[in-house]
């Protein structure tokens, strides 16, 4: 169930409890809940979490939202077992991150699998997430806003448009599901965090990267590169990223402080919905600025290669993972 459909269910709940549930949450202390993330305040991901917390605060129901930003409070892989115990609150968070403990969410971060933020936005309503939600309800989290951020390609060498352009490059890439593709189309592998990709152009080790446009941005990529491809309509490279609460939290709240989480929470993805489109456009903008040359791939690029993750990255996960066909057939049926 979406967020936007989790609040018609919980806004008409908090309507039958009416003036009693308010008179209640005033008459209590303000309940203070944990949030924590990897990024720092400037990040869009930080501005989500914030837009929550000044929703709540608005809507004077008894919650404060306290956020620990730039790994703080738990480093960024380890913060999904916290909130699923009840130990955090909420978080901002990679879902492929959790993948060891639940392979079905590297369908999360699968190459081809989105090819634009509308699609993105429509994906999030689909079966496909459906099922991507059904096992983080079941874990012990909900996400109460979804979020998918977009990314590309890079290289200090040529434009990476057909899958014949990356081979014989050494790359960067975000996630096994892209290291398989890229392997598939010929390139060498260097793995390594996003952090360290610069150094990596600069000492020669890589020739080329995929990342997300804020990880472009924020790390300098541009200038280490002649050539950045952009997503476009047509991208290969998407993350979900949702913020999180734990349901032992939610749970533990009253009909109308759930109803207020969940009106923050659709808040602020339609606001990160808006940010990560202008993510993109300041990427091209900053590269066009430092002299990068900036390309979108067309449709029938963007297909071929899919159809290399069709017999790498799909294939492997068809295998491994338990329903992960189904998964991604549900994922590419989504218009």
């Amino acid at each position: 169930m979406s967020v936007r459909k989790l609040i018609s269910v919980a806004s008409a709940t908090a309507l039958m409890v009416g003036v009693a549930a308010a008179t209640f949450s005033s008459a209590v202390e303000a309940k203070t809940l944990k949030a924590s993330h990897q990024w720092n305040t400037k990040d869009v991901r930080h501005k989500m979490v914030q837009i929550i917390a000044d929703e709540l605060k608005k809507a004077n129901v008894g919650i404060d939202l306290k956020i620990y930003p730039s790994k703080s409070l738990f480093k960024p892989k380890e913060q999904w077992a916290p909130l699923t115990r009840g130990q955090l609150d909420v978080t901002a968070f990679p879902l492929a991150y959790a993948a060891s403990r639940h392979p079905e969410f590297d369908a999360t971060l699968m190459p081809g699998l989105v090819k634009n933020h509308d699609h993105a936005a429509r994906l999030n309503d689909s079966p496909f997430m459906d099922d991507i939600k059904a096992i983080i309800n079941k874990a012990g989290a909900m996400v109460i806003a979804d979020s998918w951020l977009a990314g590309g390609f890079a290289s200090k060498k040529k434009c990476i448009l057909n899958p014949e352009d990356i081979k014989g490059q050494v790359s960067r890439a975000a996630g096994k599901a892209f290291e398989q593709m890229l392997v598939g189309a010929g390139a060498s592998i260097a793995s390594m965090p996003s952090s360290e990709i610069y150094t990596g152009l600069q000492t020669g080790v890589l020739d080329a990267a995929n990342t997300s446009s804020g990880s472009f941005v924020s790390y300098r990529i541009y200038e280490q590169t002649k050539c950045l491809t952009a997503p476009g309509e047509h991208a290969l490279w998407f993350m979900y990223e949702p913020v999180l609460m734990s349901k032992k939290t939610f749970e533990g709240l009253n009909k109308e402080q759930q109803a207020a989480v969940l009106a923050a929470g659709q808040k602020a993805e339609d606001f990160f919905f808006n940010a990560a489109k202008d993510l993109d456009k300041k990427m091209v903008d900053t590269f066009k600025k430092a002299g990068v040359e900036v390309v979108e791939m067309t449709d029938a690029q963007a297909q071929a290669w899919r159809d290399i993750a069709q017999k790498t990255s799909y294939k492997e996960f068809a295998a491994k993972v338990k329903n992960g066909e189904a998964l991604i057939n549900k994922a590419l049926a989504v218009k």
